[in-house]
């Protein structure tokens, strides 16, 4: 056996793994985009089984509620960039692998640049325009693409766009989900999320990666995972061998308006603008900031009290549902004069 092989003797000791498929995935690059409550299981043992090269792309940063599912952060990480924390804290858990930091958001103008210059790439995002983002773009560059969900107490799973022998791709995102209403699905602040399902979700996601890099066992490509955390009871659906749906260009990543939490104070003692929260009704017991309540759940209720020519600021916890609240609204009024506050309350506390 190799010297520097030694750390990973008990994966090579596998019937039908042997020393070369260690190779494989020192060879091997990776790609995580999103190193949250699924990136970092996920990443934390794709660097253990010695993935040569994981890149980890997120340009969040990490928050308090964030901690109870992100179990690379610590409170002291409070502030910093996710994909920069995660790195280094790997770093040293496996000084023999490469780790890269993407501290960017990947957007329709460089998701293609990123995404070639690796292997497979694994799926940790929390919202639907990313998510339909890698898709495509893994479609057009012919990469593999290892999916996975959380919500509440339900996980998914999948491999989109493996390769088959005779030179078709498996199923992608859009076989199963061609165009989503993603306001008819909540997030994880608005609907809660079980931090072990992130856990479970995110290593399967590893080691689907692990199999596809070293050939070994079936992936599961060609179909869904459904899990029930709460029964343990899963579900396989068949989605089929080969896509059928064509992509041929991607779909451009829109801005969002924002302003900043300095900006916004000011503005406020001149009455520019109209305050719009858009966290849930327990958030906003606990504290706020004035302004309108309407949970981001309930935004499809009020949406034409958001085409007028009033200009009105969204803020949530982090400026994460706030930027989706602007989205949303933009879709069905483009002109509407809406922002969202950059870095949410917690930008806002830090300028008090």
């Amino acid at each position: 056996m190799l010297e520097d092989f030694t750390r990973y003797s008990c994966q090579i000791a596998l019937p039908g793994f042997s020393a070369s498929a260690q190779l494989l995935l020192q060879q091997a690059k990776v790609l995580i985009v999103g190193a949250g409550g699924l990136g970092c299981p996920a990443a934390q043992y794709l660097a253990a089984s010695g993935v040569g090269t994981l890149g980890i792309a997120d340009f969040d940063t990490v928050s308090i509620s964030n901690l109870h599912r992100q179990v690379l952060y610590t409170p002291q990480d409070v502030g910093k960039n996710k994909a920069a924390v995660a790195c280094e804290r790997l770093q040293k858990q496996n000084p023999g692998i490469k780790l890269v930091p993407h501290q960017i958001k990947i957007t329709s103008d460089n998701v293609m640049g990123i995404l070639k210059q690796y292997d497979i790439i694994a799926d940790g995002t929390d919202n639907f325009e990313t998510r339909y983002l890698l898709n495509d773009a893994a479609v057009l560059l012919g990469k593999p693409l290892v999916y996975g969900a959380i919500y509440q107490f339900e996980g998914q799973l999948a491999v989109w766009n493996v390769k088959n022998a005779g030179g078709t791709y498996s199923p992608n995102y859009r076989d199963l989900f061609p165009e989503v209403d993603a306001t008819q699905v909540p997030n994880c602040a608005e609907g809660g999320v079980i931090p072990s399902l992130a856990g479970i979700i995110g290593c399967m996601q590893a080691n689907e990666v692990i199999k596809y890099i070293t050939k070994t066992g079936e992936l599961l490509a060609g179909k869904i995972l459904m899990l029930d955390s709460q029964t343990l009871q899963s579900r396989m659906i068949k989605i089929g061998s080969r896509s059928k749906v064509t992509i041929k260009q991607l779909t451009p990543t829109k801005d969002v308006p924002l302003i900043s939490a300095a900006e916004l104070k000011k503005s406020l003692n001149e009455n520019r603008f109209e305050l719009i929260d858009v966290r849930t009704d327990r958030e906003r017991d606990e504290y706020d900031i004035g302004g309108k309540h309407i949970p981001l759940m309930e935004l499809e209720d009020h949406i034409d009290y958001f085409s007028g020519i009033e200009e009105k600021v969204f803020y949530c916890a982090t400026g994460k549902r706030s930027a989706d609240a602007v989205k949303r609204i933009k879709q069905k009024y483009p002109d509407a004069r809406v922002l969202s506050l950059d870095g949410g309350l917690e930008a806002w506390e830090k300028i008090l």
